[in-house]
């Protein structure tokens, strides 16, 4: 294992596709470091990480999980599979990115599709969020037209809603706290084909 893989950071990111990379490229715009993994080998995407920014650590899905804020930026079906990587996710906050395209309503136990991937992260945080920016926008700079792109969060711990808003206006964003995610999580989920009632990618804070 590198030098570079031994780091833990702060943050990482779980999940390195078109999704985990544009939540990189955010906190390599901003200067802060976060672990990227995914369940292969980190050598294999070192160098896509390197060309984000020299604070976007490639590692294992095994020292990832060591860090204290996660995102989980993988496709809705795989989050059982991530869940495993830890007996318990006490202390841990888990940011949602997920959306459950394509999964019926009835496979969800007729709940919000966050609160069923929160009872797979036994004991943790969980936060819905920066779920509902396709990659191509999440990729940008949130800073456009005198404003800032909006960031929804859903959760049932203050504590997380309020660390987790901290960070996405430190990555740039304005952020709008919808509440738990029973209320909130159906403000701003997807699933099945149909989106939840905030989903606005081009919506701007104007400060």
């Amino acid at each position: 294992m590198s030098k570079s893989e031994n780091k833990v950071a702060g943050y990482a990111i779980i999940g390195f596709g078109n999704i985990g990379k544009a939540l990189a490229r955010a906190f390599a715009r901003n200067g802060i470091n976060v672990s990227v993994a995914t369940t292969r080998d980190p050598k294999s995407f070192a160098s896509d990480a390197a060309a984000i920014g020299p604070g976007i650590i490639p590692t294992t899905l095994t020292e990832a999980v060591k860090a204290d804020t996660i995102f989980l930026a993988v496709r809705f079906e795989s989050h059982p599979e991530v869940a495993k990587a830890l007996p318990s996710w006490k202390d841990k906050t888990i940011v949602d990115v997920t959306n459950a395209y394509g999964v019926p309503l009835e496979k969800l136990g007729g709940q919000p599709s966050a609160r069923f991937v929160a009872q797979a992260f036994t004991g943790g945080k969980l936060v819905k969020g920066f779920n509902h920016l396709v990659a191509s926008i999440l990729d940008q700079d949130p800073a456009i037209h005198g404003g800032r792109r909006v960031v929804f969060l859903a959760s049932d711990d203050d504590g997380a809603a309020a660390e987790i808003g901290a960070l996405a206006e430190n990555l740039g964003f304005a952020k709008i706290k919808l509440g738990g995610l029973s209320e909130g999580g159906l403000l701003v989920q997807a699933h099945g084909n149909t989106w939840g009632k905030l989903i606005f990618q081009d919506l701007i804070k104007f400060d």
